[in-house]
């Protein structure tokens, strides 16, 4: 798997997933210390020509940097709903907060909630093998190197995990713009998986009649609908003010 771009690059050498270094910038402080952090752990590097990591991003932003790392490791369902490392400082929300994705294809947006996901504390999220875009170069891109620490359950059936993450006791929320309930009506403080459909097509049905609940997002405006990514941040930073307040962990 390839990552390309000074933060994802970053992310990727911190935790410690990359194989290869494959490098044209010079003379930048970032790239200086993603030099500095490669030799540290005896990763291997390449001094090549823009053109060369050009072709290695497949034509994406590179900023002069690209980097072979292992694959992301896939968690199951049930292992997201245990404790993740950062919880044993004191670091994030004592009780499950899960993002699950239904069908969203756009890179960008996948990657902008896994960067929103991992700001907000969230757990890990769940994704579909199938209908979901790749985690590739474009994905790490987007999610400003968040790809490299988020937990993720890649699974066959979107609809089977949500019945898995209930029979946890994890309450599901899926978001809909016809549902008659607000998203700020909710309790965010239990264990809770937020359900987030693709844009245009919204949550499929099975997946919807699974959720345990359905809220809107109100809008107020001339437009009928946010950015998927956009939902997802209005919607975990809920979940991240009332869980503050409750003192349900640090957020």
């Amino acid at each position: 798997m390839v990552v390309y771009g000074i933060n994802p690059v970053l992310e990727a050498l911190r935790a410690r997933r990359v194989t290869r270094l494959r490098v044209s910038a010079r003379g930048d402080a970032r790239v200086d210390e993603i030099l500095a952090l490669a030799s540290s752990q005896r990763v291997p590097v390449e001094r090549v020509d823009a053109p060369a990591l050009g072709r290695a991003a497949r034509g994406g932003v590179h900023q002069g940097v690209v980097a072979d790392v292992e694959e992301v490791r896939d968690y199951s369902v049930q292992e997201l709903v245990l404790p993740p490392d950062r919880l044993r400082q004191g670091d994030g929300h004592a009780a499950p907060l899960i993002v699950v994705l239904d069908g969203i294809e756009d890179p960008h947006n996948v990657g902008a909630i896994l960067r929103t996901a991992d700001a907000a504390g969230a757990w890990g999220v769940v994704r579909q093998s199938r209908h979901s875009a790749p985690l590739d170069g474009a994905v790490g891109k987007a999610s400003a190197g968040a790809l490299a620490h988020v937990r993720i359950a890649t699974v066959v059936n979107v609809a089977r995990a949500i019945e898995e993450l209930k029979e946890t006791n994890v309450w599901t929320v899926g978001l809909a713009g016809d549902a008659a309930d607000v998203y700020t009506d909710v309790d965010w403080t239990p264990p809770t998986a937020i359900v987030l459909g693709a844009e245009g097509t919204g949550l499929r049905r099975l997946v919807r009649d699974r959720c345990d609940r359905l809220v809107t997002i109100p809008m107020l405006g001339a437009v009928g609908s946010l950015n998927v990514s956009v939902a997802a941040g209005v919607v975990l930073y809920e979940a991240v003010r009332q869980r503050k307040g409750a003192g349900n962990g640090k957020c």
